[in-house]
């Protein structure tokens, strides 16, 4: 799936989230000095940007289907060859790569397992794969409200719960029909302040991902009232939302 939105509508919507990961998820695929990472389905470039800090901007790659989102990780991560490529279709040659991550990424892959396969086709032997998808099937991910509230007022609506490595143990099982051995699954907690109903609603109206697509096909009243139903769901003032994302690692 590639995102056709602007990378600051990203930013806005699930960006902010996605920095809150990279660091954990970094360490969980054991990223070093040294070592040579290729970010897969990069987007504007949160994982590029913790790479960066961790290994310098030569010795990372980062790839992503949508152009407008490759042009924005190239401005902010200057030294950083990013390209346009899908996860199914690496432009690199074998065992290019010490490791490939790839952060909220797998789900929208069109063949996960494909795109598990090409990243471990140019990873090295005992290189590193990881992956992490939010826990959309146990509820625990950071859109749980939004989702909710569109059951309950539209019980046909196809949310995320049944993407790909949206739910224990799927993630490791892609890995494994990919060729992937020596897998390990791990949970990763993001905690997010949102200021009022208006901070966490606004970026849905930006038409990102499968929510924000939801939302921009509803008419105005049905748009309003499902606004209405999530603000009946969260604080009166500020707050907080505790998401988890399902991480699996493993070795080439």
């Amino acid at each position: 799936m590639s995102f056709d939105v602007a990378a600051d509508a990203y930013d806005r919507f699930m960006g902010g989230w996605s920095r809150l990961l990279s660091a954990q998820f970094a360490h969980l695929a054991g990223v070093e000095p040294g070592t040579r990472v290729l970010d897969v389905g990069c987007g504007p470039g949160a994982l590029t940007a913790e790479l960066v800090r961790r290994l310098g901007p030569e010795d990372v790659a980062a790839v992503d289907p949508s152009q407008q989102f490759v042009e924005a990780a190239r401005a902010r991560h200057p030294g950083v060859a990013v390209r346009q490529a899908s996860a199914e279709a690496l432009p690199y040659p074998d065992d290019a790569f010490d490791a490939a991550l790839a952060q909220l990424v797998v789900h929208f892959m069109s063949d996960p397992v494909g795109g598990l396969g090409e990243m471990a086709r140019v990873t090295r032997p005992r290189g590193t794969v990881a992956a992490c998808v939010w826990d959309y099937g146990g509820g625990r991910h950071p859109l749980w409200p939004f989702w909710e509230a569109v059951r309950a007022l539209d019980p046909g609506a196809v949310d995320e719960s049944r993407l790909a490595g949206a739910r224990q143990g799927h993630l490791v099982e892609l890995f494994e029909a990919a060729g992937l051995r020596e897998l390990q699954e791990a949970e990763l907690t993001a905690t997010r302040h949102f200021a009022s109903i208006d901070d966490w609603w606004q970026p849905f109206l930006s038409g990102v991902g499968p929510a924000g697509k939801y939302v921009a096909s509803l008419s105005p009243e049905r748009r309003a009232e499902l606004r209405v139903r999530c603000r009946s769901m969260l604080p009166a003032d500020s707050f907080e939302i505790v998401a988890v994302a399902w991480a699996a690692r493993g070795v080439v």
